[in-house]
């Protein structure tokens, strides 16, 4: 049976996994979204989500 972490150390672990998430997250808003004043998307705009979706390994 494999050992089991700490809840601790989950926490801390889980802290360190959201601000990672939400730093890449809030990266990739802002180099792919331009204008954040319409709901539209740009052509512009969508290349770049389209780039980063693949490399992100999304379809």
């Amino acid at each position: 049976m494999a050992s089991q972490i700490p809840k601790p150390d989950q926490i801390k672990q889980f802290k360190e996994f959201l601000g990672i998430y939400n730093k890449f997250t809030e990266t990739c808003s802002l180099d792919c979204v331009k204008d954040f004043t319409t709901r539209e998307v740009k052509p512009e705009e969508m290349t770049s989500l389209t780039a980063k979706a693949g490399f992100l390994g999304q379809p």
